[in-house]
């Protein structure tokens, strides 16, 4: 995958960006799982009411391990109620800081310390405990393109043999690739500790992982900075379109 880094000022642009992501036309599926932990935390935020509760009920049941790996402490969420999430821990206010001391008080709970690693370094999931916030999307594959609701990208690889090439090494491609943006595992550390008690983000460099070629990637990419209202994203030309999954990391800064 390659790294994106995008421009994030603050908790309210990072919730922009998940609800603009989401919406967008080019977005297939998407698969966002938010610990109990995190809602609870969030309780009486907008939007989090039927989260919230059944954060509540899953962590009183007496019948799941909250300090443990159980898939039943992450609920499938919307955008929305991500938005929600990251704008409350990452905002500020009397959410702000109700959201952290509820946290807290969860990993005590559990006898968890919040770590202290370089904020949303590209570590291994399984080294993020617990993981409370782990989001993404699946793009619309070229292949599957309607050539009127999708002509933004048709039309961004300029001639339509350039086009038709990427689409035939993508029906070629053994195993099928699938296009992906995802945000960074978050656990307490990214959510406690990313902004400070004015919103702000201590590095406001946010960084997304992407498995999209890049023409594709530039397209989307740049709409959804314009619909968060977020700064213009920067492509290097000279960036190669080759396959997704067979690129180092690359940097691309918004």
């Amino acid at each position: 995958m390659k790294e994106c880094t995008l421009h994030i000022p603050d908790g309210d642009a990072a919730a922009r960006l998940v609800r603009a992501l989401g919406s967008h036309r080019y977005v297939a599926s998407r698969l966002h799982l938010v610990h109990a932990f995190a809602f609870v935390a969030c309780e009486g935020s907008q939007g989090l009411d039927d989260a919230s509760s059944w954060a509540r009920r899953v962590l009183e049941s007496g019948v799941i391990e909250i300090g443990s790996r159980d898939e039943r402490l992450w609920r499938s969420s919307t955008e929305a109620e991500m938005a929600s999430v990251l704008a409350t821990f990452w905002g500020l206010g009397a959410a702000r800081q109700k959201a952290h001391s509820e946290l807290r008080n969860c990993l005590d709970r559990i006898g968890e310390n919040i770590a202290t690693r370089d904020l949303f370094s590209p570590v291994d999931e399984d080294a993020i405990f617990p993981l409370l916030v782990d989001s993404g999307w699946e793009l619309v594959p070229l292949a599957s393109f309607d050539r009127e609701r999708h002509k933004g990208v048709i039309a961004a690889y300029g001639e339509p043999i350039l086009f038709e090439a990427a689409r035939f090494d993508e029906e070629s491609a053994v195993p099928a690739l699938v296009y992906q943006v995802e945000l960074p595992a978050m656990g307490a550390h990214e959510l406690l500790s990313s902004t400070n008690e004015r919103g702000e983000f201590v590095d406001p460099w946010l960084p997304l992982w992407i498995d999209v070629p890049s023409i594709y990637a530039s397209y989307i990419l740049r709409g959804v900075a314009r619909a968060a209202k977020i700064d213009e994203p920067y492509f290097d030309d000279e960036q190669d379109d080759a396959e997704p999954s067979s690129e180092p990391a690359t940097t691309i800064s918004f």
